[in-house]
Parts: C-alpha cells; structure tokens; sequence
C-alpha cells in the first residue's frame, strides 16, 4: 500500500474528538500524527486514542510542518473559509466540516484555491460515503421506484439547554439549517441526481438563529418537503415516494447514534397480492472512516471523490434560497 496520508487537525472540538479523530486513526491508508491546540488538557483525550499525537500551540504551526499532508477543520462555521484557504495556501489537503461556507459565493474561493494549489479540498460530508446512501442512489435512479413523485425529509434534536453550543450563537453561523439543512437538502440532491427550486420556507428564529424550518421545493418532477429543528425531540429519516414503490431510510445521517442504517423498500406484490418490503440493514458501516478512507484513495491514487466541492456548492445554493424566501413561522 502507498504511503499513508499524515492527517492533521485544526483544533481540539468535541466533534473531532469523539467522531473524526477516531475515524482518522482508525481509517485504512490515514495516519493522525497531529493536533493543534493551546490546550494540553483538550489535547489529552486526542493522546489517549492516537499515542504519539503531536500537538502544535497554533494552527499556523501546524500548516507549517511539512510532514503533515492533510488537515481537517472541524472550527466554527464562520472560521472555516479563512482556514480552508490557509491550509490549501501552505499545499495541505483540505477536508473542511460542513457547512464548507455561509454563502454559496464563497465556494468559489475554495475552488479556485483547489485549483490554484493542486490539492484536494473537500466538505466533510460524510453521508454520501454510506453504503445506506449509495444504494439509495442506485435504486431510485434504476427505477426500483418507478418514477419518484415526492421526497421528505426529517431532522431533528433539542439542544436549547446548551446556550453556549456554537450551533445557537449567530455570530459563529449557528442554526438548524447550516448545521443539518444541509442533510435533508443534500441527500435529495444526491439520490436523484438533480437540482431542486425553493418554493417556499417557514423559519422559527431563537435569538438570531433558526431553530426550526419547514421547506418546500420542487425537483424536477418531482415535490420536496422537508423539516429541521434544533427544538424538537430527536428524530431523522428520508423517504423517496415514487408510482411503483416507496424507499424509506432509517438513522440516515447519524446511524449507530440514532439508531441503525436500514432501507426499507415497499412495493406492490403479485397482482392481488399483498406489497411486499424488502430490507437492507447496515449495522457496521461508519461514514466518518468511510469519508477519510475515500479521500485518501483520492489524494493517493486520484480516485474520484463522491463529493466534490462542486456538489456541496449546490447544498449551500439551496440554503441561501431558503433564507432568501423564507417567512417568520
């Protein structure tokens, strides 16, 4: 096997600490040789997985060694352009969490720092690396639906207790939409393979950020609506409703935290016959190794990478139609 990419990471967050740090250790062809944080106590835990963890006091220190290939940038949401060009500026390989930007202009800023450094720079989504999604894909776009004439989508946790979390401060991009819109919003896009039109959107605001939304929008033949709240209960699920059948998928986009990957395929049976639903279970698949392991195949062996910061351009284009539309609920 080549080389192995020697990751690095942009800041001690709770999320790289419990989900993309281990996925990075833990990935085939990845090594995490290190972090970059001023604090010897959030470095402690990233050690305790990783022994031999390098921690720099600076980010810049870290884009300055060249023994690092590729960093990951879990910051908040308003420092993750800034950091992205930073990174791909010193040659490293980028794999920034979502959202990538604020605004869909702003892509192509990191497109043309792609370009311009001839890295691969890419969003953290990491949905689309899950064999839950991809067969997903492969059976509404191989007619196993017939023609899809609706698409729903659901996403949903309370987090009001945690007033400091970044997600409920506007001044770091926080909200419902920015944080798991893009979800719902870029898993429609992904399994049918188009592009869809805001028709209309309700947003909630708490404080200067969205905390719950309701979407309306049309696909190419297609009805779309969706929801995402950051007040509700705990809930998520996508279903794909055509005229020869109906693919629900359960836990889509935290699975073995919410619960387990399963698509549900119910179609009609023989002529008189009851329906019938097929399922297929993915208790083990973790995307976070998955997405890391597939961005080394590409930066190792130029393998094509399922997501492209052309396609998460096209997420963040639907969220700025959402605001842009959007009423008060």
């Amino acid at each position: 096997m080549p080389n192995p990419v020697r990751w690095g990471i942009l800041g001690a967050a709770k999320f790289a600490r419990e989900h993309m740090g281990p996925a990075i250790h833990a990935a085939s062809g990845a090594e995490l040789t290190a972090l970059a944080t001023s604090s010897a106590e959030k470095a402690a835990p990233f050690q305790a997985f990783a022994p031999g963890l390098r921690v720099f006091d600076s980010y810049e220190a870290l884009l300055a060694d060249a023994d690092i290939d590729a960093v990951y940038i879990p910051l908040p949401n308003h420092l993750h352009v800034e950091w992205a060009l930073k990174a791909m500026a010193a040659g490293k390989h980028v794999l920034v969490e979502k959202p990538a930007t604020l605004q869909a202009a702003e892509f192509d800023q990191l497109i043309a720092a792609r370009e311009a450094a001839g890295v691969l720079a890419a969003e953290a989504y990491m949905i689309v690396h899950h064999p839950q999604w991809q067969r997903a894909r492969d059976l509404v776009q191989g007619g196993a639906l017939g023609q899809v004439k609706h698409v729903s989508g659901k996403f949903s946790f309370d987090n009001r207790a945690d007033t400091t979390n970044i997600r409920n401060r506007p001044e770091t991009g926080g909200g419902a939409l920015r944080d798991i819109g893009v979800y719902v919003f870029g898993g429609a896009r992904f399994v049918l393979g188009a592009e869809p039109e805001v028709v209309s959107a309700q947003i909630e605001w708490e404080n200067g950020v969205d905390v719950v939304s309701d979407v309306q929008a049309r696909f190419p033949g297609v009805l779309y609506r969706a929801y995402v709240s950051t007040r509700m209960h705990p809930y998520q699920e996508m279903v794909f409703h055509g005229d020869k059948g109906v693919l629900r998928l359960t836990a889509p986009f935290n699975p073995r935290v919410f619960g387990e990957a399963r698509l549900e395929l119910h179609q009609a049976g023989p002529a008189g016959a009851a329906g019938q639903v097929l399922e297929e279970r993915f208790p083990v698949a973790d995307h976070y190794k998955l997405q890391v392991e597939s961005f080394g195949r590409a930066v190792r062996e130029a393998a094509p990478y399922p997501c492209p910061l052309e396609f998460s351009r096209g997420t963040q284009e639907v969220m700025d139609q959402v605001f842009a539309v959007a009423t008060d609920l």
